[in-house]
């Protein structure tokens, strides 16, 4: 049955949150965050492989960093990389990659999965994973993974089902990052889920469902069904990819679609979004400062993470909860409680100096 599971391993974002370690020519996908000796999008990569065969992996990117991925990824063939020769968001690169897939294999079941998100117990994953394809399989349903709600986070999506005793739910809505109060209300009512996105669906269930609510995006990667998987491919996504609209899964399907389900999941996850999620989720020392790559001495110094090259040096004296990232042209040392203003840093920094530095 594993030879009809497939997956598309989503590494086209930039995450600016993490300049300047995660940067446009070489993002946090492809960069060591949690210093384990992997990338997170080997990281991912492998997690994927422990039920999928890794033929049948895609990665969806942005065309510039095809090499990069290639390098990272040796047991990846060329033609398992679908590049887009522009950025729209989510629904046309999955729409073309479940084109793609179907034309391989018409029974085809496939996971959509972010490269660069934080799986703490993967052998939950799997299993939950299981269930979803297995699911998938047997009924036309669009599912998703949802995450338990820890506390009111007003920075992700939330995903309401129907109570109901059945392990798989029926999905009531979705909504986009509440406020605190809103948040707060969520939990309180039970059936909320944090959304994952990760996606599971049938190549016939998720093709239908853009035949039905995007009919004039499937005409448009329809076209080109004939050339996919050969060499004429490519010309015809430069020529075409472009005119796609520009829209995300979740606002050209999901919150239209009568049968979206969500299992919620049995694994902790973090989607690593910012460089306090990325504290939160490493080991701290007595004074719960987190070092990655770097030698530290600190004194009166508490609460801070700190991210430079290799085994380099690093004192610090009286700094509390800050984020400092030391790399060749750019030392970044900033508030963790500000962190979400970094991309607003990072354009400023572009337009002071150079896009160089971004």
């Amino acid at each position: 049955m594993t030879e009809n599971y497939y997956a598309v391993l989503m590494a086209g974002g930039v995450g600016s949150r993490f300049w300047p370690v995660s940067t446009t020519d070489n993002p946090k996908q492809f960069h060591d965050m949690l210093g384990t000796g992997e990338t997170l999008i080997q990281r991912t990569f492998s997690r994927l492989n422990k039920l999928i065969p890794k033929e049948n992996i895609f990665i969806l990117t942005n065309e510039r960093y095809t090499d990069l991925v290639l390098e990272q990824l040796p047991e990846v063939q060329s033609d398992q990389i679908v590049a887009e020769p522009a950025m729209r968001n989510t629904a046309p690169c999955i729409l073309y990659a479940a084109l793609k897939i179907k034309k391989i294999n018409p029974n085809a079941c496939m996971v959509v999965a972010p490269s660069d998100h934080w799986i703490e117990n993967e052998s939950a994953f799997i299993v939950n994973l299981k269930q979803s394809l297995k699911t998938c399989a047997e009924n036309d349903v669009l599912m998703t993974l949802g995450i338990q709600p820890a506390f009111p986070n007003t920075g992700y999506g939330y995903i309401k089902y129907e109570k109901a005793l059945s392990l798989v739910k029926k999905v009531d809505s979705f909504t986009e990052k509440p406020n605190y109060e809103t948040a707060k209300s969520f939990l309180k009512q039970g059936n909320y889920l944090w959304n994952a996105g990760i996606f599971i669906w049938s190549v016939q269930s998720i093709v239908q469902a853009f035949e039905k609510y995007k009919p004039e995006l499937t005409t448009l990667f329809k076209k080109g069904e004939s050339l996919y998987n050969t060499p004429e491919e490519k010309q015809f996504i430069i020529d075409n990819y472009p005119l796609a609209e520009n829209i995300s899964i979740d606002y050209a399907i999901l919150e239209q679609a009568q049968n979206v389900y969500v299992l919620p999941a049995e694994f902790d996850w973090n989607d690593l979004g910012t460089w306090g999620s990325l504290y939160d989720k490493l080991e701290k020392e007595e004074r719960e400062n987190v070092t990655i790559n770097a030698k530290v001495l600190a004194k009166s110094a508490k609460g801070n993470i700190i991210h430079t090259s290799t085994d380099k040096v690093v004192v610090i004296d009286g700094l509390q909860d800050y984020i400092i990232v030391d790399k060749a042209d750019v030392l970044l040392i900033y508030p963790k409680n500000k962190e979400q203003k970094i991309k607003e840093v990072l354009k400023k920094v572009k337009s002071t100096y150079g896009e160089q530095y971004g």
